[in-house]
């Protein structure tokens, strides 16, 4: 029997958009241009979401969402320590200063976005490592062997091939060539390279080590409570 996902979303992709605005801040006019776009990008999901979907779940409200939240309920627990998880990492590494610190958070929020949810993150926090260190190594030897015309195409490169992959070890490899393209602008070639490494290891353990303390200290008490409830 295979355990699909409830209809809500992706959580990982809401996550990943919240990091990625916290990770380029911008204000004034930049500030404004994002908001118009975020409303004009809204309406147009709004709209073909209406158009799709305007005949399903009628008789379920946002009210009703908010009554059934059941902390001892798996879905509730994913989406709690996903929650934590993005909040903390993003704020551990605006604490401490770290360079490129959404990159921490992209790491640490998709070993915490697997469903269904998990005590053990173990086999994605080493896919997710392997990952990044083959793809940044990847990177670091296309962009020393290709003309210079070419590296600015190893973005959408990247971007094109991660179209393809079906496994989440290569997706994380693919991954890395657009951000490496950006950030070798602002670090350079080696300090990109190692940097990607280095903010992925760290957002790969705080998720580990949280996914460890929520499951023993949280999890594990939630639902023996609601089985003796029952």
């Amino acid at each position: 029997m295979t355990t699909q996902r409830p209809e809500m979303g992706n959580g990982g992709l809401y996550s990943f958009a919240y990091i990625y605005l916290t990770g380029n801040p911008v204000v004034g006019e930049a500030l404004l241009r994002r908001g118009l776009l975020a409303l004009v990008g809204y309406l147009i999901c709004g709209a073909i979401l209406f158009v799709k979907h305007r005949h399903q779940h009628k008789t379920t409200r946002f009210s009703h969402v908010i009554r059934n939240f059941d902390l001892s309920a798996p879905v509730n627990l994913w989406q709690l320590r996903m929650a934590l998880g993005v909040s903390l990492v993003l704020t551990v590494g605006q604490v401490f200063h770290v360079e490129r610190f959404m990159w921490m958070g992209f790491a640490c929020a998709s070993l915490l976005s697997e469903y269904p949810y998990s005590g053990s993150a173990i086999t994605r926090f080493w896919q997710r490592l392997v990952g990044a260190v083959a793809g940044s190594c990847a990177f670091l030897v296309l962009y020393l062997v290709t003309p210079d015309a070419f590296h600015s195409l190893m973005g959408p490169l990247g971007g094109l091939c991660l179209g393809f992959c079906v496994d989440y070890r290569y997706k994380t490899a693919m991954n890395c060539f657009g951000a490496l393209m950006l950030a070798t602008g602002i670090y350079g070639l080696q300090g990109a390279v190692i940097l990607r490494i280095v903010d992925t290891l760290l957002g790969v353990t705080f998720g580990l080590i949280l996914a460890v303390v929520f499951h023993r200290l949280a999890a594990v008490r939630l639902m023996q409570k609601c089985s003796g409830e029952r």
